[in-house]
């Protein structure tokens, strides 16, 4: 099946282009600007801007997640914690009414590490490992949990998590102090050293949950490839800037999430009747809900320390901590979130075409997803749709017209719901 939208202003991913026609055969981009072919079906985008498909570079997904990413046009997430590895998402993959995603595994942590401390006793949030998902699809393996406490053990599991289907390897480096248990069980410098090391001689990406400047430190001190929070304990400091700067790495601030653990819930953005249409009663009241353990933080510093790094040339990328809706993780929605933290960057300053390729070409270049991020002949067709433009007003991004994944539009009715 042909394609063709017409009349639109197109965004790649980079820039504004010239061309206002985008023709899709199948599952990819057939051309940009070029004549529209006989016989294809028309999609008139007069008044409308068209993305490329937005992604979400820290989430904690399920299928239900993944679903209710889509209907924002968020296309990919990127999870930071769970079991979305190569082998248990095939059907994901093949399935064009959810998100695809791409997963570390579980995150190298000491045993009654982070995050075991953000769950009530005995909590599970699904069906437990193994087990099948509520009766819908084959069981899920066991998951690598890599518990580690020594340089051996870290180095050890790097093999067992590249085996076991994981994209990218994560480190937890947090003592618990922002999360309001202090004196958590955390990796020391050695062994994040190590697992650091032996991640990088496999060729794998790394990434640090940090959410502290000493830890941040300790994880640019190792080598790692990407932050995928900014810390909040304090104000940046030009040593920490320079460091980050200075070792190539990427941050993922999750400033929603940031905003969340001071007490700053999402509820104006719950009171926008376009995502209050998208989301059932219990997104609902996680979104207007917060995590509330860091309320001394100042959103005003972590604002000020994106716009910093991001003048020093640290590469910015979209991301939202987001995982269930339990009002204890609240403040966060799936693909709703997404709008916030880009409603988050352009207010600490980046301008609304910055921040759109923090959601789109950026993140699929740093992660390795040379198909999509971006508009162009050849690359996967993850579009967005929306009426205005983002490009000078970041809120229209939450005008969905239309969303393709794999050339599939998703219909009308689910991305109105």
């Amino acid at each position: 099946m042909t394609t063709a939208i017409v009349n639109a202003r197109i965004f790649d991913g980079v820039d504004v282009l010239d061309a206002s026609t985008l023709v899709i055969e199948g599952d990819r981009i057939a051309s940009v600007g070029e004549p529209v072919p006989a016989g294809a079906e028309i999609v008139d985008a007069t008044g409308a801007t068209l993305l490329p498909g937005l992604i979400d570079a820290h989430v904690h997904t399920s299928r239900a997640g993944l679903a209710l990413a889509l209907r924002f046009g968020v296309t990919t997430e990127l999870e930071m914690q769970g079991t979305n590895t190569r082998d248990n998402r095939r059907q994901i993959s093949d399935d064009d009414t959810v998100a695809d995603v791409r997963s570390s595994g579980f995150g190298i942590t000491p045993p009654g590490g982070h995050p075991s401390e953000l769950f009530p006793k005995d909590f599970r949030p699904g069906p437990p490992p193994g087990a099948p998902s509520a009766g819908r699809g084959p069981a899920v393996p066991d998951p690598v949990i890599p518990y580690s406490t020594t340089p051996e053990e870290a180095v050890a599991y790097i093999p067992r998590l590249i085996e076991t289907g994981s994209d990218y390897i994560k480190f937890m480096v947090d003592d618990g102090s922002v999360e309001g248990h202090p004196g958590l069980p955390m990796l020391d410098q050695a062994t994040l050293d190590a697992g650091v090391a032996e991640a990088r001689r496999h060729g794998m990406l790394t990434v640090a949950h940090a959410l502290t400047i000493d830890a941040t430190r300790m994880a640019i001190d190792a080598g790692i490839g990407g932050l995928v929070h900014l810390f909040m304990d304090r104000p940046h400091t030009r040593e920490i800037i320079d460091l980050i700067a200075g070792s190539g790495a990427f941050v993922v601030p999750c400033v929603v999430l940031n905003a969340s653990m001071m007490g700053i819930t999402g509820a104006e953005l719950a009171d926008d009747p376009r995502v209050a249409s998208r989301l059932d009663e219990q997104w609902m009241a996680t979104l207007r809900s917060s995590f509330g353990h860091y309320p001394q933080g100042d959103i005003g510093d972590v604002l000020t320390s994106v716009k910093v790094l991001h003048d020093a040339g640290v590469d910015i990328l979209v991301g939202t901590d987001v995982s269930v809706p339990f009002p204890f993780l609240g403040g966060l929605a799936h693909g709703a979130s997404v709008h916030h933290e880009l409603q988050y960057l352009v207010r600490a300053g980046l301008t609304p075409v910055e921040a759109l390729r923090a959601a789109t070409s950026t993140p699929a270049g740093r992660f390795g997803l040379s198909d999509r991020g971006r508009i162009g002949a050849g690359l996967r067709a993850d579009l967005l749709l929306v009426d205005g433009d983002p490009t000078t007003t970041i809120s229209d991004t939450l005008n969905t017209r239309a969303v393709w994944r794999r050339g599939t539009r998703l219909a009308d009715a689910a991305v109105a719901r």
